[in-house]
């Protein structure tokens, strides 16, 4: 598989890092082709600008200066999107990757407004790896918002098609060290397997 590893934690000493290191380890021993996008260390610029939303629905414009990225995103068949959830949420760096990437001509097709089609159709496999600092009841009673970005937004942009995995540690800031390897091993297991 081609995989693109869309990673977002800015800590290289964080618990995100070790699983990042053994899950990136287990996909290169199943032999797949892994491509570790680390938004932080590569430094993306999640703002989308006034000239950025100007030209948004542009296809001829709006990819300027994220050309790379597109590639990166359109030549992968598999996402594995790793990230803390914050506030409920994704980092702001991953939101503002969805904000300037999703875009019109790159993961849909908005050129008839009132039927709007996906275009990541590449993408086969999603697998999100989410940690949450709190309980598992108060991400439910939130909505549960990092889950259904996996499962549906970003599913819904490969046509619906895309088969999703998604890995959750709730309550991670009281996890004790065999929770965490637990968590570890789990994703690791998945990873290894990944067909």
């Amino acid at each position: 598989m081609r995989i693109l590893y869309l990673y977002c934690h800015p800590l290289p000493e964080s618990f995100h890092a070790g699983i990042r290191a053994k899950a990136l380890a287990a996909l290169k021993e199943a032999g797949h082709e892994v491509d570790l996008l680390d938004l932080y260390a590569e430094k993306f610029d999640p703002v989308l600008t006034e000239d950025g939303r100007r030209h948004y629905h542009d296809p001829d414009r709006n990819q300027n200066g994220l050309e790379s990225y597109v590639a990166r995103l359109t030549a992968a068949d598999t996402l594995v999107v790793q990230f803390p959830t914050w506030c409920f949420g994704p980092p702001a760096m991953l939101k503002g990757f969805f904000d300037r990437m999703f875009m019109p001509g790159v993961a849909f097709d908005i050129s008839d407004p009132a039927a709007v089609k996906p275009m990541l159709k590449n993408i086969k496999r999603i697998v999100g790896i989410v940690t949450y600092g709190r309980p598992r009841y108060m991400a439910l009673w939130m909505g549960d918002p990092p889950r259904k970005i996996v499962r549906r937004y970003i599913r819904w942009f490969t046509g619906g098609k895309a088969r999703t995995e998604y890995h959750a540690l709730y309550h991670l800031n009281v996890a004790t060290d065999g929770q965490r390897a637990a968590f570890m091993n789990k994703v690791t297991h998945a990873l290894r397997t990944l067909a």
